[in-house]
């Protein structure tokens, strides 16, 4: 259930904002509805988180070092000599780049000494070096005294022996920059920024026996960078011409817990206004669930998927349906006992060590155990087909969703002879029926909420056009023949009954989805939406087609497996080659894995997320509650 919410709006005079937001923190009841701040205490606060964030990001991570206590101001000390370190690691990295460039340069020169070639100079010997192209090469004066190094197909490298202002004017465009340093001393620094480097990188990773500490300091500034943003983001006003001046601000907080506020208000003369919030506040959203329920938080924590406040909190049906669907696109009960295998290890561990167990393993443990049981139900185990499984583990599965079964065509009593369903159109039914009982709750749920209203007309006419519309699918997808617009059962003309309940319900939906305290109002707004409305029964035909991923994406992970299977089969027989066997079914098997998880997160979260949301007229607005607190 979403938590009850009061509005509320304090009043404390300005001077005393510093000693009420103490004594609002050691409350800890208060969500604080400020979000920006000012002041240059703020920006050192952030200065300085960034700078231990930076230091925690180059020391990295090693859970075996002992660490060692430091307070805050010692972990900023040791952050600023890391940052001062990287820095300095940079500019190293820069120059030998610079340098390996300019060895680069003049890695066709071979070893070059610029302090010979200027003792030479100074000897009366003038030697500059050029590269021009072959043909200007052949096309020199020859009064000028060159001494040709190398010739290529395209170039020329010479030494000019002595040159005049002329002489410089022709060749100047070609002529070689000398290094500053010779070949042999660029090599030499290259080796000892290198070195420096890899010290630099050692006593940075020394630094990690302070991580604990870093990751405290953290935590304190976050929370006065929290307490400053509130502090300086109030509002303030003075009274009239009266040298007081007040500071307000607006907050929400669980309405079981306004009586303590009350009386804190009360002992500390501050002004406060208590009252319900409206559709227009942005209310905070604070989940109350019990202990299964919880387990789908990792997951909508990973997501960041928050309802709004005014909206649903559909925390146990998401777990309860991503379960079933995580279990049909796995869909191999070997997987499965994989999975479950994988996340009782560290189950196991927190047991034996009296932690408590972290929900994330559990709710991993539950995705192992939903597809260990759709793997019996349906007979598949680790892309194996039937005829190489033990017969009990065949008895455990259902026959009309069974493996075993696959090339019998399953006959139904108002059906003649030789029509019939598939067990591929069986599972087709599965998904279905999944989607009209999901799609159902959602306006169940929105039913129960508009109970005093005419709106839960509309509700019901939603119901009534999913109940058709699902027939309707039926027929149009898995067998026209065996659902026919045309078919009564005990004198039940189901296919009429289809049509009408689609008929009706839109009516009521028309009628009455919009209903706030006029009928005509009503159908007014449903007119001027006219196209909108006429889209959604559309849009209720594609909801429930789209629950057949769950079949399709199952049943293209079987192919995969069994594919695998058949890769490595072969090898099995030799024991050479066995090992090329075990190699690729472990990578084969587990590929396949990798790539269920994705399906689950595109088309097992997406049904939550969107098909079922927006039956529920939710878009996952909401933030979560904050309170104050130490």
């Amino acid at each position: 259930m979403i938590v009850p919410m009061k509005k509320i709006s304090l009043i404390t005079l300005s001077d005393k904002r510093v000693e009420t937001l103490k004594k609002l923190r050691k409350l800890g009841a208060l969500h604080i509805e400020i979000s920006e701040g000012s002041g240059e205490k703020l920006c050192r606060y952030q200065e300085e988180i960034d700078l231990l964030k930076r230091a925690l990001y180059y020391i990295g991570k090693n859970k075996k070092a002992e660490q060692k206590p430091l307070d805050k101001d010692g972990s900023l000390k040791i952050a600023a000599e890391i940052d001062a370190l990287i820095e300095e690691r940079g500019k190293c990295l820069s120059q030998r780049a610079v340098i390996m460039s300019e060895l680069d340069r003049l890695s066709s020169w071979g070893d070059i000494d610029p302090e010979q070639i200027n003792a030479l100079s100074s000897d009366g010997v003038s030697l500059s070096f050029y590269e021009m192209p072959s043909s200007e090469y052949d096309l020199l004066p020859d009064t000028l005294k060159t001494v040709r190094l190398c010739k290529s197909k395209s170039s020329v490298r010479f030494v000019l022996v002595s040159r005049g202002l002329d002489e410089e004017n022709l060749l100047n465009p070609y002529k070689l920059a000398l290094p500053k340093i010779s070949s042999a001393e660029m090599r030499k620094k290259i080796s000892e920024l290198f070195e420096r480097v890899g010290e630099i990188d050692t006593l940075v990773s020394s630094y990690v026996c302070y991580s604990d500490s870093i990751k405290k300091a953290v935590s304190v500034l976050e929370k006065d960078v929290e307490f400053e943003t509130y502090a300086t983001g109030m509002e303030t006003e003075e009274l009239g011409e009266s040298s007081v001046s007040i500071s307000y601000f607006k907050g929400y907080i669980e309405a079981d817990r306004v009586d303590k506020l009350k009386e804190a208000a009360s002992e500390n003369a501050w002004g406060l206004s208590v009252e319900d919030p409206s559709e227009e506040d942005n209310v905070p959203t604070k989940l109350k669930n019990n202990r299964f329920v919880r387990l789908i938080y990792p997951l909508t924590d990973f997501m960041g998927t928050v309802p709004g406040y005014f909206e649903h909190d559909i925390s146990g049906l998401f777990l309860g349906f991503i379960l079933i669907f995580f279990g049909i696109i796995f869909g191999d009960g070997g997987y499965g006992l994989f999975i479950t295998a994988v996340a009782s290890v560290p189950i196991i561990i927190s047991l034996i060590k009296k932690r408590p167990i972290a929900p994330a393993f559990l709710l991993v443990g539950l995705f192992g155990l939903s597809t260990v049981l759709w793997g019996t139900l349906t007979c598949t185990w680790f892309g194996l087909s039937p005829t190489q499984l033990p017969a009990w583990l065949k008895s455990l599965s259902i026959p009309v969703i069974s493996n075993v079964y696959a090339d019998k065509l399953w006959t139904l009593p108002w059906t003649k002879a030789g029509v019939g369903l598939t067990t591929a159109q069986n599972l087709q039914i599965v998904c279905f029926s999944l989607a009209l009982i999901q799609l159902s709750l959602a306006h169940i749920k929105c039913a129960l909420r508009n109970k005093k209203s005419l709106k839960i007309l509309g509700d019901i006419g939603s119901i009534f056009q999913l109940i058709g519309i699902y027939y309707l699918v039926l027929s149009l997808v898995v067998n026209a023949e065996v659902f026919s617009f045309g078919l009564v059962i005990g004198g039940v003309p189901v296919g009429t009954v289809a049509i009408l309940l689609i008929g009706l319900g839109f009516v009521m939906s028309f009628v009455f989805s919009n209903y706030e305290g006029s009928i005509v109002g009503a159908i007014l707004s449903s007119l001027t939406n006219i196209v909108s409305v006429l889209l959604g029964v559309v849009n209720v035909f594609s909801d429930i087609v789209s629950y057949i991923r769950l079949w399709a994406v199952g049943l293209a992970g079987a192919a995969i497996s069994t594919t695998v299977n058949e890769l490595a089969s072969p090898f099995l027989g030799n024991l050479m080659l066995m090992v090329v066997a075990i190699v690729l079914l472990i990578f084969g098997h587990g590929l396949n894995m990798i790539l269920n998880v994705l399906s689950v997160i595109v088309h097992g979260i997406r049904l939550n997320t969107l098909e079922f949301s927006s039956h529920l007229d939710m878009s996952w607005s909401g933030h979560k509650f904050k309170p104050f607190e130490e």
